[in-house]
C-alpha cells in the first residue's frame, strides 16, 4: 500500500521535528518535505506534489489561510489540513472557506493527528472536538439570527431550511460547500435552490443573489 506524502508547513523547526517523529513511526506516513513559511510551503507544494500539506495558520510572508488557498488552486489534488493552536470563530470560517480538508488543535494526541492524515487524503472533512462545538455553536447563532430576516410583502415566504440555504448562495458558497455547513447533501440543496427560485419567481442564481442583497440576507451566516 503507497504511503500518504505529507509536507509540513510550520515557522517553528521544533515543532516540524516534533512532528516527524510522531508521523514517521507510523509505516502508513512519509514525510517529504519542510516549509518555515507560506511562500515556502506553496513552492515546495508545487514541487513535490504531496498528498496532504500539514499547515500552521500564523506563518511569515504568507499566512497559512492565504497559502491553503494557492494550494488549492495551483495543485488541487494535494489536501490541506490546518494544525494551529487557534480556535475561534472568524479561522474555522475562513479556514472552511479556504479550501482546508481539516482543521484540529496542536494540543490533539498523536492518534488525532493520524486519524484527521488519513482522513483528509481521502477526501473526507476532519474537525477536532473543540472545532466542531465551535461550528456547531456558530451555526446556532446564526440560524436564530436569520429568524429575523423580514420580507418586503411581509411574512417570508421561504422555511428556515431555504432561509439558510439563501443565505449560502449570497455569500457564494458552492452546493458541496453548502451541503457541509448545513449537513445536508449536494442533491438536496440544489433541491432547496430550486423551491426558493420557484416561491420568488426568480430565474437564475445571480438574481437569486441580487435580491438576497437587496433584502438583507447575504452576510447572515458572519454575523
Amino acid at each position: 500500500m503507497a504511503k500518504i506524502r505529507i509536507l509540513l508547513a510550520d515557522d517553528h523547526p521544533l515543532v516540524r521535528s516534533g512532528l516527524v517523529n510522531l508521523l514517521e513511526p507510523h509505516g502508513e506516513f512519509e514525510v517529504v518535505g519542510e516549509a518555515g513559511d507560506g511562500e515556502e510551503a506553496v513552492a515546495m507544494t508545487k514541487k513535490l506534489r504531496p498528498d496532504i500539506v500539514v499547515i500552521d495558520l500564523s506563518m511569515p510572508k504568507l499566512s497559512g489561510i492565504e497559502a491553503t488557498k494557492l494550494i488549492r488552486q495551483h495543485v488541487p489534488a494535494t489536501r490541506v489540513l490546518v494544525l494551529t493552536m487557534h480556535e475561534n470563530e472568524e479561522y474555522v470560517y475562513q479556514i472552511f472557506r479556504s479550501g482546508a480538508g481539516g482543521y484540529i488543535l496542536k494540543n490533539c494526541g498523536k492518534e488525532e493527528l493520524a486519524a484527521a492524515i488519513r482522513a483528509v487524503a481521502r477526501g473526507e472533512k476532519f474537525f477536532s472536538p473543540r472545532i466542531s462545538e465551535i461550528m456547531v455553536q456558530a451555526y446556532l447563532k446564526k440560524a436564530d439570527a436569520r429568524e429575523e430576516i423580514s420580507f418586503p410583502s411581509g411574512e417570508s415566504p421561504l422555511t428556515r431550511r431555504e432561509l439558510e440555504v439563501l443565505s449560502c448562495v449570497a455569500e457564494g458558497l458552492t452546493n458541496q460547500q453548502i451541503a457541509e455547513v448545513l449537513f445536508i447533501s449536494p442533491r438536496t440543496v440544489e433541491t432547496h435552490k430550486t423551491n426558493i427560485m420557484q416561491k420568488l419567481n426568480i430565474s437564475d442564481s445571480a438574481k437569486l443573489i441580487r435580491f438576497a442583497v437587496e433584502n438583507k440576507i447575504a452576510g447572515e451566516r458572519k454575523r
